[in-house]
């Protein structure tokens, strides 16, 4: 094994629709290296793809102001919510658990109003993560001729465990998945159901090099080669649990 490196690129201007974002990244530092992978908050993916929506233009119907009244939320933002989500899974402690139609099961669809551009702004999920990963990468390489993966990361609640960690909403270019079962551990035995979220791992080692409030949502990480793919994978798409083996949702 060898030595994980983690970078954020510092000077990158407040992202906003249309931005392109694989010119802002090469502007910033050094090309990203082919064997590298470019992690990116997907708020700056959502605003350069004009993924926010304004409060005042949201009509609550009467299920959102009773979910509102309920926990206690503008029933705006809970309107807003209920449009992004599949399917409501529950409602408690002023949390609305959703599945989006991507699959994903979190808090509040992914809809949050933290690193908005202005007050009274949602900035919601981007409608395809691991496509939206794919043509960053496409750009990248065809600005600097270099291929590094693409990830995009939202935090992301846990089961069984407190606080949040950055998890793969998109990837392009490395392996989401590390599947070691049928494999030896040191003493031989064959390893029944060890599977490495590569991916998840990844993006949360970038969080922590970067704060919430830093205005630095692109960190550049380092050392993790044998990941990364010449195509651009399955995405991030492999890493959701199917609903029928989905012991919450």
């Amino acid at each position: 094994m060898g030595t994980l490196t983690a970078r954020p690129l510092a000077g990158l201007p407040e992202i906003t629709a249309g931005a392109d974002l694989a010119t802002l990244i090469l502007a910033a530092g050094p090309p990203p290296a082919d064997d590298e992978i470019v992690v990116v908050a997907h708020k700056a993916i959502s605003k350069a793809e004009a993924r926010v929506r304004a409060l005042d233009s949201i009509v609550p119907s009467p299920r959102a102001r009773e979910l509102a009244t309920e926990h206690g939320k503008d029933p705006r933002h809970v309107q807003a919510i209920l449009d992004e989500a599949a399917e409501l899974l529950r409602a408690d402690h002023g949390v609305l658990i959703t599945r989006t139609p991507h699959g994903f099961v979190c808090a509040n669809a992914g809809v949050d109003e933290s690193n908005a551009p202005d007050d009274g702004l949602l900035i919601l999920l981007p409608r395809d993560p691991d496509r939206s990963a794919r043509a960053l990468r496409a750009r990248l390489r065809e600005l600097s001729g270099r291929s590094p993966a693409v990830l995009i990361s939202d935090s992301f609640g846990r089961a069984w465990r407190l606080g949040q960690l950055d998890t793969a909403l998109g990837c392009a270019g490395l392996v989401p998945l590390d599947d070691w079962r049928g494999r030896r551990d040191r003493r031989g035995r064959e390893l029944q159901a060890s599977v490495i979220a590569v991916a998840d791992a990844v993006t949360a080692a970038a969080e922590l090099t970067r704060g919430k409030d830093s205005g630095e949502p692109v960190v550049i990480v380092a050392g993790l080669g044998q990941h990364v793919l010449a195509d651009d994978g399955p995405g991030a798409a492999a890493l959701i649990r199917p609903s029928a083996e989905d012991l919450f949702g």
